[in-house]
């Protein structure tokens, strides 16, 4: 049986093409068929974990039972009683089985976990803010069909982008006039081509034709100060630029899609690498990981401190919420020395950044702004990200320790 990873070779998106096909027709005449988006659904997970994959089909079954079972118990709880006790209890469970499938490998010698699958990250933060939703009362109609719909939306269910429900259910449950969905299927078709670009071509000559040749060379040139050198310099930009544009493509890739079925799916980047500071690039990038962290971490712990008046200054409070932020984020990508310092980075790097603002509003009679200082600001930004995306990429791991 053939498999075929997302969005990765003409094939699949030949098969998206056909099995879109009947879709773009009925929204145009004002029909959408969920029948019929529930089988395509079905057919293009099964291309995605059938085959050589089936394990992870297997794990994804019996994890879409499992965070079903707990956001439709808890919903139906919720109606009548708002234990805190009960609430951390399903948080915890709901993160349960990503917290197994993330420790995993770190305690069994790179061992990959039985239950993990790919995507399995974006469903639990979709299961987990459905539950925290449901606890503030934001969320007041589960509806389990549409919770499944929404967790098994195929366009988005390996790498994102992260949707939330009340939003995905606005739309999934409308249809939009004709002139509306002429507007989406420009806007998905135009997405779709620029992917093509960013994954393709972009990401192709960064990731596979550049990157390789500059890590040997990078291998090769150790000795000096730390092991770097100008290859490990060349390296840390390709590799940023791999990054972007082979995640951006697939996210045009997956909006796109989205968009010719009628749901508007949210952007994940918006030109990031024009930041003139770190939080306006944390604006910008990942969008949807980056807005799901600072609402449903972030600002959690943020409430909870003052709350209990854990710290006397509000700045404190703040600071210490961006790092443990910053570091739940890089426990998320992995629990490696490299991912954890990453996240450890970009959490002192907004304390640092508030601390400027903080200077800068102060002070904003003798500190010039214009186009200059403009322009650095965005060069500053870019190359510590740049830096950071260095040690994320674990080529110091190989460069110190191999």
């Amino acid at each position: 049986m053939l498999t075929f990873e997302p969005y990765g070779n003409p094939t699949y998106f030949a098969l998206l093409g056909v099995a879109l096909l009947p879709l773009m027709i009925g929204l145009l005449y004002g029909k959408r068929s969920r029948l019929y988006e529930t089988l395509i659904s079905i057919f293009f997970l099964v291309l995605t974990f059938g085959g050589s994959k089936w394990t992870q089909g297997v794990a994804l079954i019996i994890y879409i039972l499992y965070e079903v079972g707990l956001t439709w118990g808890y919903a139906v709880y919720r109606r009548h009683k708002n234990s805190g006790p009960f609430f951390y209890l399903m948080v915890i469970l709901a993160i349960a089985p990503l917290t197994i499938v993330k420790v995993t490998p770190a305690v069994e010698n790179g061992q990959s976990s039985l239950i993990g699958f790919l995507g399995i990250s974006y469903l639990t933060f979709r299961a987990v803010q459905t539950i925290m939703e449901t606890r503030d009362g934001t969320l007041k109609n589960y509806n389990l069909m549409t919770f499944l719909q929404f967790m098994l939306f195929f366009p988005t269910i390996s790498s994102g982008p992260i949707d939330r429900y009340r939003r995905f259910e606005k739309d999934y449950r409308s249809v939009p006039s004709r002139e509306q969905y002429l507007g989406m299927l420009q806007k998905g078709i135009r997405y779709i081509f620029v992917g093509f670009l960013y994954k393709f071509v972009l990401a192709y000559y960064f990731g596979t034709m550049l990157m390789p040749k500059l890590q040997m060379m990078a291998m090769h040139s150790r000795g000096g100060f730390l092991d770097l050198s100008w290859p490990v310099v060349g390296y840390m930009y390709a590799y940023s630029a791999d990054l972007f544009f082979d995640f951006a493509g697939y996210s045009l890739f997956a909006v796109g899609t989205s968009y010719i079925m009628g749901i508007a799916t949210p952007m994940n980047f918006n030109q990031p690498w024009r930041s003139p500071n770190i939080k306006d690039f944390w604006n910008r990038w990942h969008i949807t990981l980056s807005f799901w962290f600072r609402d449903f971490i972030y600002m959690r712990l943020v409430f909870w401190f003052m709350k209990h008046k854990i710290f006397k200054k509000p700045t404190t409070t703040a600071n210490v919420t961006y790092i443990i932020n910053m570091l739940v984020m890089g426990f998320w990508h992995g629990v490696t020395w490299y991912y954890i310092t990453y996240g450890l980075f970009h959490g002192v790097a907004l304390m640092v950044n508030d601390m400027w603002l903080r200077y800068k509003k102060k002070h904003r009679q003798s500190i010039p702004h214009n186009g200059f200082t403009q322009i650095f600001a965005i060069f500053l930004t870019a190359n510590l990200v740049c830096f950071s995306f260095l040690i994320f990429s674990g080529l110091l791991n190989k460069l110190w320790f191999n």
